[in-house]
């Protein structure tokens, strides 16, 4: 039987590979279209448009958060205590979607306050946690 807390674990590491993909095939498109050589790209595409860049960096944020969120999961799932993360885990998913659906649209001030707002809805979720898969 797969918990909550997997499945979103699982949805969470495929969210990242699809900014992954999306980023690659539009690189390649680039490539194809001799728009831009392979060797040129930078990991940030600093050298892209805005777009890729904010593509870029929504894709790191998943990968910097693998660790902290997909641990915190993870641990959960090992342990056998999904009860204490399952009931957050889909909140957990939807503000990272929304975290990196604000990031790939604008960054303007509206957007980078949702996308801070997402962020801070995550840590206060893996807060609890850690507080949770310690005490209890």
């Amino acid at each position: 039987m797969t918990t909550i807390s997997a499945s979103v674990l699982t949805a969470f590491i495929g969210w990242s590979l699809l900014l992954l993909i999306l980023m690659e095939a539009l690189r390649t498109r680039l490539v194809v279209k001799e728009v831009a050589l392979s060797n040129a790209f930078t990991p940030d595409n600093a050298n892209l448009s805005p777009f890729m860049q904010r593509l870029s960096r929504a894709h790191a944020n998943c990968i910097e958060g693998l660790p902290l969120f997909g641990g915190l999961l993870l641990i959960a799932i090992a342990t056998d205590r999904t009860s204490v993360t399952d009931s957050l885990a889909p909140w957990f998913l939807v503000a990272r979607l929304i975290q990196s659906s604000a990031h790939l649209l604008s960054l303007s001030v509206p957007a980078v306050n949702v996308r801070f707002s997402a962020f801070v809805v995550q840590l206060a979720i893996a807060a609890y946690w850690v507080w949770a898969l310690l005490v209890r």
